[in-house]
């Protein structure tokens, strides 16, 4: 297993990137903004059709296994994993030059992770999960904010819905993307072999 902890920094040398446990520093760059908003996660699934299908969710955290999102079981992206259970995913650091992309498989989290994550959300994202709804949709926004209102006064603690579902993406290949503002950006590519043993490739931007 790979146990550097160098950063893949602008200023690491070819020999420092091979040395990184990929997930750790995807944790390392997850957790770099600090306290606050998970960042947003482009996801694509597989269409039944064969196209792609891609949207942002909220990366709920990453850990030395896996990353983990949460939606709602009756989404399209559940049926499509459900189908498929194997996902693309991208995060994007503008401001600070960095973006990491990541394919693998993914399955289902235990209830217990997924009352845990929920009990993360914010009040605002706790109440969505259990408003946003077909029959919410089609109302006016007018009717739609007083159903909100009411549901918020009604319910001073939540439990997750039970359309509530956590799933985590086991990563077979991580992409790392470095720019530098006086030079040409860097790549660097972890390709899993097996258990925790990964290939690793110095790339060009």
């Amino acid at each position: 297993m790979i146990t550097s902890s160098a950063d893949f920094g602008v200023d690491c040398e070819p020999d420092e990137e091979r040395s990184v446990d990929p997930l750790t520093l995807l944790g390392r760059w997850t957790r770099s903004g600090g306290e606050g908003a998970p960042p947003l996660m482009s996801l694509a699934t597989n269409g039944v059709d064969g196209y792609p299908r891609v949207r942002h969710v909220l990366l709920s955290e990453s850990d030395d296994t896996a990353v983990y999102f949460h939606t709602d079981s009756r989404s399209d992206k559940a049926e499509q994993i459900a189908r498929s259970p194997r996902a693309a995913c991208a995060l994007v650091w503008p401001t600070e030059g960095k973006q990491v992309v990541m394919y693998g498989d993914v399955r289902p989290v235990d209830p217990t992770e997924a009352a845990d994550a929920y009990a993360r959300r914010t009040r605002y994202l706790q109440i969505l999960a259990w408003c946003n709804d077909v029959e919410m949709a089609h109302r006016r926004q007018g009717d739609r904010r007083d159903a909100w209102a009411r549901f918020d006064t009604q319910h001073d603690q939540l439990d997750p819905p039970p359309t509530w579902a956590g799933y985590m993406l086991t990563p077979c290949e991580i992409t790392f993307w470095r720019g530098d503002p006086v030079g040409p950006s860097r790549r660097i590519r972890f390709v899993r072999k097996t258990g925790d043993e990964w290939e690793t490739e110095v790339l060009p931007g």
